[in-house]
C-alpha cells in the first residue's frame, strides 16, 4: 500500500486496548483492530493510529515497555485455532475460571487479563512443544534464528523476572541476576535439568513472540487489502527497567533520566509544571551506538517496519538534545518543594539540563543539528518503504522543522498551539509534510475542555476557554460561549477545518469522535486509570447506535467535502 503526502487522507487514533468486541478477554485484540478496520474503511479513513504495541511492564504504559522489540502478548487474538495449536477445550477449561463478563465490563483490569491470556498462551505452548510438525518447527526455528539479536537477551530477561516474582527492576533482583553476565554465570553453575527447565521457558517467550509477529503481520496484509494504512509508534526512550537496557547496558547512560522541560500547559502536574517530566529513560550514549553504526535502533525500526505502514516517532527532538534529571522518577516527590539552590545540594551541583548540550549558542544549535540528522538519516535508511511522522511538540528549537522537513519527516500540527505573534495559523498555511489533529493521547478531549470551560470555576476554565477560542479562531468561528451548540455549530466546523488543512494526514482521536470526555493519559501522572479507559460500546453496539451513526454520517460527508476519501 502507497502512502504518500501527495494525496491528502484521514485517520483515526485508537489505542489497542480501547477497542471492544463481542467476546474479548477484556482488552482490545487484534481481532478487534479487524473490526476497527473495515468500520473506518468504510467511513473513508485511510489510517489508523496506535499507540505503542511492545510488552509493558507493571505500569501498563505503553510508552514504558520492557522490550523496545517485542510485543505485548495481550494483543494477540487468542481462540480455539488462534493459535493454531491452541484446542477448544484448552481454551474453554481456561476461560471457564476466568469469569469473563466481570473481565470485560468497564476498564481493563491488567493484571486478570495479563494471568489469562498467559495460561491460554500457555497451553498453546504446551500442545505445539508435544505435537507440531516438523515443518512448523521449522518455521519456529527460522523465526528464533532471524530475530536472535534481540531475542535471546529478550527470553533470558524474561525467565529471569519469573525468577524474581515478575518484577523487571532489575537492580532489585537477587545480585546474581543483576548483570547479564552475572546472570548468564549463574546459569552455567545450575545443574543440568534446571538449565534444560530454564531453556524450555525461553522457547516459551520466543514462541509468545513467534506468534505475536506472525498475528501483527496478517492484520497489516489485511489492513492493506482494505486500503488502510497502519501507523505505529516508537517512542524516542526506552524503559530504565527493560531488556534492552539490561543486555546491552554500555549503550545506555544510566545516571541521567530523561524527560521534557518544565511545561505550565499540564495544569495536573505541580511537578511537571516547576520542573518538567522526568520518564526515568535512560540518556542515550551516542558515541557508543555510532560505534557499531546505531544497530539497536535499525534493528528497533526493521521490527516497526514489519508491522506498520507509517510510524510515529514520539518525542523526536530527543535526537537532537532531550531533558534530563540527575534523579529517578521515584525521588520526583522529594524534589518537588525544593528551590533550586536545595535541589542543588541534594544532586551534588547537577541540575536538570539538555543533553548532550543546550541550546544556548549558535554553535550548540549547529552540532545538536547536524549529530540529530546523522541519528535520523540513519533511522529513515532502515525504513523502506515504510513513512515516518516526528511528534515535535514541547520546547521546539527553530532548527528542528526545517530539519525534519528536509529529511521527508512530517511533523505534527495542533492547531491550538500553532499560534504565531498572537495570530492563529489558518490550516491553508499549514506544510503539506504535515500531521493535524486537535489532540494526542495525552491530551483533553475537545469535548472535556468544552465541559472545563462551561461547566468549571476559575481556574479551571481559563485554559480550557483560551484553547476553546483558538480552536474557534482556526474554524473562522466566533468564540464559543455558554448559548453555543456544540453539537451541531462548533463540532462540525472544527472537523471540517481540520481536514480541509493542508497537512498531509489529519488525524481525529477515536474520543473526540465520539464526543467522550474519557481521557487516556494525563502526563506526569501514574493514576491506576491511565491506559486503562476503553470504547463503552464494542464494534457492533457501535456500528447499531443511532448517535454514533449520526456522527459518522457528518464525518465522512466531511471527508467527501474536503476531498480526503
Amino acid at each position: 500500500m502507497e502512502v504518500s503526502p501527495k494525496k491528502k487522507i484521514a485517520g483515526i487514533l485508537a489505542p489497542l486496548f480501547a477497542l471492544r468486541r463481542e467476546g474479548d478477554l477484556g482488552i482490545g485484540d487484534i481481532a478487534a483492530l479487524r473490526e476497527f478496520i473495515d468500520w473506518a474503511a468504510g467511513v473513508g479513513f485511510r489510517l489508523v493510529q496506535l499507540l505503542p504495541i511492545n510488552e509493558t511492564g507493571g505500569d501498563n504504559s505503553p510508552y514504558n515497555a520492557i522490550s523496545a522489540m517485542a510485543i505485548e502478548p495481550t494483543t494477540l487474538h487468542l481462540a480455539p485455532g488462534s493459535p493454531r495449536e491452541l484446542t477448544q477445550q484448552d481454551f474453554d477449561s481456561v476461560v471457564a475460571a476466568a469469569s469473563l463478563p466481570k473481565l470485560q465490563q468497564g476498564a481493563v483490569k491488567y493484571p486478570r487479563v495479563k494471568k489469562l491470556k498467559r495460561l491460554l498462551l500457555e497451553k498453546a505452548f504446551a500442545n505445539f512443544s508435544a505435537g507440531a510438525a516438523e515443518d512448523l518447527r521449522s518455521v519456529f526455528r527460522d523465526f528464533r534464528e532471524q530475530e536472535s539479536s534481540w531475542l535471546d537477551d529478550y527470553t533470558f530477561f524474561r525467565v529471569l523476572m519469573e525468577k524474581n516474582h515478575e518484577s523487571e527492576a532489575w537492580d532489585q533482583w537477587v545480585e546474581e541476576h543483576q548483570s547479564i553476565q552475572r546472570a548468564r554465570q549463574w546459569l552455567s553453575e545450575l545443574p543440568p535439568e534446571e538449565q534444560t527447565r530454564i531453556r524450555h521457558r525461553q522457547d516459551f517467550f520466543a514462541y509468545v513472540q513467534w506468534i505475536a509477529h506472525e498475528q501483527w503481520r496478517e492484520i497489516k496484509s489485511y489492513a492493506d487489502e482494505r486500503g488502510v494504512a497502519l501507523m505505529g509508534d516508537i517512542p524516542f526512550g526506552v524503559s530504565y527497567y527493560s531488556a534492552d537496557v539490561f543486555g546491552q547496558r554500555n549503550e545506555f547512560a544510566l545516571d541521567w533520566s530523561g524527560g521534557a522541560p518544565p511545561e505550565p500547559y499540564f495544569k495536573d502536574d505541580a511537578f511537571t509544571q516547576k520542573w518538567g517530566q522526568n520518564w526515568g529513560i535512560p540518556v542515550y550514549r551516542w558515541d557508543v551506538m555510532r560505534a557499531n553504526n546505531l544497530r539497536w535502533w535499525r534493528r528497533r525500526v526493521g521490527g516497526v517496519r514489519d508491522v506498520f505502514h507509517v510510524f510515529r516517532i514520539d518525542h523526536v527532538l530527543g535526537f537532537y538534545r532531550i531533558y534530563a534529571f540527575p534523579w529517578r522518577p521515584k525521588d520526583n516527590d522529594r524534589f518537588l518543594p525544593l528551590e533550586w539552590n536545595e535541589m542543588l545540594e541534594r544532586t551534588g551541583g547537577h541540575a536538570p539540563q539538555f543533553v548532550p548540550r543546550a541550546d544556548s549558542t549558535w554553535e550548540n544549535c549547529e552540532t545538536n543539528r547536524r549529530e540529530g540528522e546523522e541519528y535520523l538519516r540513519a533511522v529513515l535508511e532502515d525504513c523502506g518503504a515504510t513513512r515516518v511522522v516526528g511528534e515535535d511538540l514541547g520546547t521546539v528549537p527553530d532548527y528542528v522543522r526545517p530539519n525534519l522537513r528536509s529529511l521527508g519527516i512530517a511533523g505534527f500540527k495542533i492547531p491550538q498551539w500553532e499560534v504565531r505573534h498572537g495570530r492563529v495559523t489558518p490550516g491553508a498555511e499549514y506544510e503539506r509534510l504535515s500531521l493535524a489533529t486537535f489532540a494526542t493521547h495525552d491530551h483533553k478531549p475537545v469535548r472535556a475542555l468544552w465541559e472545563e470551560a462551561f461547566d468549571q470555576p476559575a481556574p479551571a476554565s481559563v485554559q480550557a476557554r483560551h484553547d476553546l477560542n483558538i480552536i474557534a479562531a482556526f474554524a473562522n468561528l466566533p468564540a464559543p460561549n455558554e448559548q453555543t451548540n456544540y453539537e451541531n455549530e462548533f463540532f462540525p466546523a472544527i472537523m471540517e477545518a481540520l481536514f480541509r488543512s493542508e497537512s498531509w494526514i489529519t488525524v481525529v482521536m477515536l474520543t473526540d469522535l465520539l464526543g467522550l470526555r474519557d481521557r487516556f493519559n494525563v502526563p506526569g501522572t501514574a493514576t491506576a486509570r491511565n491506559w486503562t479507559r476503553r470504547m463503552r460500546m464494542s464494534m457492533g453496539q457501535f456500528r447499531s447506535s443511532r448517535s454514533a451513526r449520526a456522527r459518522i454520517r457528518l464525518i465522512k460527508t466531511l471527508l467527501e467535502k474536503t476531498g480526503r476519501m
